[in-house]
């Protein structure tokens, strides 16, 4: 899969897109990356502290997989943005942020539109 074409379809998907980027296990964003012209809500640490717990709760999530099932994705709205992870293989999550106005129903569905697509 090519990594980056994909976090540029996703931000192609809706203006309201803020982000679209794939880290590995170390947390470090490895393809995509922000829009251009919008501003960083967090710096470069705390974006990786915050990859780093958004893998350590699919960890967790994928630890019930063999009763529920794997996992498609995980959205959670804060005060200034919604964030949605989507788990690529074991070594790769796609991160991504919107607008808190944004249809995050319609950019996930459109991702993993994408993301089959791609299989």
């Amino acid at each position: 899969m090519d990594y980056d074409n994909l976090c540029k379809a996703v931000i192609d998907i809706d203006p309201q897109i803020r982000f679209a980027g794939i880290c590995d296990e170390s947390g470090e964003i490895k393809y995509g990356g922000q829009r251009e012209g919008v501003e960083d809500v967090l710096t470069s640490d705390e974006t990786r502290k915050s990859n780093l717990q958004a893998l350590a709760r699919w960890g967790l999530r994928n630890s019930l997989s063999p009763k529920i099932g794997k996992g498609k994705y995980a959205m959670a709205e804060y005060e200034k943005i919604k964030r949605i992870t989507i788990p690529l293989d074991d070594d790769h999550l796609l991160l991504i942020t919107t607008e808190v106005q944004a249809d995050h129903g319609k950019v996930i569905t459109d991702t993993l539109k994408l993301l089959s697509a791609t299989d």
